[in-house]
């Protein structure tokens, strides 16, 4: 089983892969052609999530989608970072 520490780093990790695919989707758009990303995640064995990027099966932009993508995350890594940081502050005591 994995440290809880641990655990909430890759739930950050994956928060901020999240972030970082729908502002790339936003960024592009007015490009002609472009086939957004989605970020998926999957469970890890002893805890923990991974995540990775891949291609929309249709082109096409979906604004509404990953503003609301990007507030999840948002407060995904947020609620990660507070587990994150009491136990590295029980650590401490």
């Amino acid at each position: 089983m994995s440290s809880l520490s641990s655990i909430a780093l890759s739930g950050m990790n994956a928060a901020q892969t999240r972030l970082d695919t729908t502002a790339h989707n936003v960024a592009n758009l007015a490009t002609d052609g472009f086939k957004r990303q989605e970020t998926v995640q999957s469970e890890q064995a002893g805890g923990g999530v991974t995540a990775t990027v891949r291609r929309a099966e249709t082109a096409g932009n979906a604004l509404e989608s990953d503003v609301v993508a990007q507030l999840q995350a948002k407060n995904s890594f947020m609620a990660n970072l507070a587990v994150f940081k009491t136990k590295i502050g029980r650590a401490h005591v």
